[in-house]
């Protein structure tokens, strides 16, 4: 069933089969863009994007917003998925059996049958899927076995780790489909250092060449149009944004919330002078309740979801922007950071130094401020980067630096992994 190609006009059209979860309209997720930003720059170099996702009934939010952004004339084929957790469960319990490898695994059944029709019908050169919905690796793998297509496993960050999934039986199924994604796939590809060398360390007999980095990064597209504030015409009360789910774990802004209400109760920051905005954390209820105990509710706004576009337009306009990064997500880097780093604004990191995250931000000439849990270093350390900030003493990226995280820098990179592995 190996396909070399169609010729169009003299030109050797080559295609990828994108396997995703993550796609327009699903709301909430870093992951939506770097499937999505692949298959717009993709046939710029060369390839043409084929797109094996879910229907949006799959998705516990949507937003109509990115569905624009899809390149017109692309093939996108939905299929049916279940999700465990929403639409087989009695009073908030489903079967465990329902949920392997996870919550999605139905989604097998219709991405398999609908994933062998389109490699016949449209013939591509090569797979591609991406986790963090480890069924997407699955289908990879059947549809890899069956037609003899190389397949690219992109990791992204680590699926088995000590402590997740915190389920043995859930454990035991994503080993499994770690084990086959690593030793089938044609290559593996990881989106921090780390990553990449924990695998290396895991999989000693894998060759290092099978394993790629392939970093998140920003599209400047979404920032055409939209210019910085100027410092004179900032008002006098300083805000901060953080933009983005803030995971209860690997977010946790506890320590965070002790440290502002430390400061609001000696007087250093007040609602006329200071302002937190978390956009659409997706746990609301739960840091509101928070906010209250600590006292910073009038200095803390928990904002709602807004549009991509609008998102980026908030950031860029901000004082500065916070990031929230725990210790045991060392080896992740957000994909926010990129953004992050285009929209040249200040930045105020909770992360540890040793890591993933925090090394690419000294990399960038951004110092973190203490780690998430260290909060009388999260509080002398406020006290700095707002004094800062104020002070337009704060350091910011460098452009050009920045200019080699974009999309289509390192869509170019996929595309040259591609034409390795269909080489071979």
């Amino acid at each position: 069933m190996t396909a070399r190609g169609d010729s169009h006009g003299g030109r050797v059209v080559r295609r990828v089969l994108m396997i995703a979860y993550h796609y327009p309209p699903v709301q909430g997720s870093s992951g939506v863009h770097r499937t999505l930003k692949f298959s717009r720059h993709l046939p710029a170099a060369g390839w043409e994007p084929i797109v094996l996702t879910v229907r949006d009934s799959a998705y516990p939010s949507r937003s109509r917003d990115l569905l624009q952004e899809i390149p017109p004339g692309i093939v996108v084929r939905r299929t049916a998925c279940l999700d465990a957790g929403r639409h087989l469960a009695i009073r908030g319990r489903y079967a465990m059996w329902t949920a392997l490898p996870d919550r999605w695994a139905s989604w097998f059944l219709s991405g398999a049958v609908a994933g062998l029709r389109l490699i016949r019908r449209h013939r591509p050169q090569a797979l591609w899927s991406t986790y963090p919905i480890a069924t997407a690796h699955v289908i990879g793998w059947f549809l890899a076995r069956v037609s003899g297509l190389p397949w690219i496993a992109d990791f992204r960050d680590p699926m088995c780790q000590d402590d997740y999934p915190t389920d043995r039986r859930q454990w035991r199924a994503f080993q499994w489909v770690e084990r086959r994604a690593v030793r089938a796939s044609a290559a593996a590809t990881f989106t921090a250092p780390s990553a990449l060398r924990t695998y290396a360390a895991r999989y000693p007999g894998e060759p290092a060449e099978r394993m790629w980095m392939l970093d998140n990064g920003f599209d400047e597209e979404d920032f055409a149009g939209i210019a910085a504030v100027p410092a004179p015409t900032r008002p006098a009360r300083l805000t901060l944004v953080h933009s983005g789910t803030l995971y209860p774990s690997e977010r946790d802004p506890t320590r965070l919330f002790e440290a502002l209400g430390q400061l609001r109760r000696d007087g250093r920051i007040a609602p006329d002078s200071f302002r937190l905005v978390l956009r659409a954390t997706g746990h609301d209820e739960i840091y509101g309740r928070m906010l209250d105990q600590a006292g910073i509710a009038d200095i803390v706004e928990l904002a709602p979801p807004i549009d991509h576009r609008a998102a980026i337009a908030e950031m860029v306009a901000a004082d500065g922007l916070l990031l929230l990064q725990a210790s045991n997500c060392d080896h992740q880097i957000p994909a926010k950071i990129y953004e992050y780093l285009r929209a040249g604004r200040p930045i105020v990191a909770l992360t540890t130094r040793s890591g993933d995250t925090g090394a690419t931000l000294l990399d960038h000439g951004i110092e973190p401020v203490a780690p998430l849990d260290d909060l009388a270093g999260i509080r002398s350390g406020l006290v700095t980067a707002l004094a800062r900030i104020r002070a337009g003493t704060a350091p910011i990226p460098d452009p050009l630096a920045v200019a080699r995280c974009s999309r289509q820098a390192q869509t170019e990179r996929l595309a040259r992994l591609l034409d390795r592995v269909i080489a071979r």
